[in-house]
């Protein structure tokens, strides 16, 4: 394995802080509930997951695999056929962020009404 492909370790100053190292970022949180309960192949996600481009899906599937939230399955055919699911790390992930979702479903209106930093400026 290459030395980009090893995550450094890291010391965490908080619990937030180590949560938002896995899930940080615009596209992770997607793909996570995108998965969901079922494995997915990658154009079943890249379908669920709007607006992401190939390339952005590619490296944010490896970095959640190596992150041990995501498993990837190779079924070694032709056509080729691989499919991602969650792991129990994941799983239990996904059940914390559940909560999240529902506020956000909640306040999605209010939110959707708040000015973007193109507004502000």
């Amino acid at each position: 394995m290459g030395e980009s492909a090893v995550k450094k370790k890291r010391a965490y100053s908080c619990g937030l802080e180590a949560s938002l190292a896995i899930i940080g970022g615009k596209w992770k949180c997607l793909i996570l509930w995108g998965i969901g309960q079922d494995a997915r192949r990658f154009g079943e996600l890249k379908r669920v997951v709007a607006g992401i481009s190939e390339k952005m899906l590619i490296q944010e599937l490896k970095e959640m695999e190596l992150d041990g939230i995501v498993k990837r399955k190779d079924f070694h055919e032709i056509p080729p056929r691989v499919e991602y699911s969650l792991t129990p790390f994941g799983t239990e992930l996904r059940e914390v962020l559940q909560p999240l979702c529902e506020w956000g479903t909640k306040h999605m209106k209010r939110i959707g009404n708040l000015p973007t930093q193109k507004d502000v400026a």
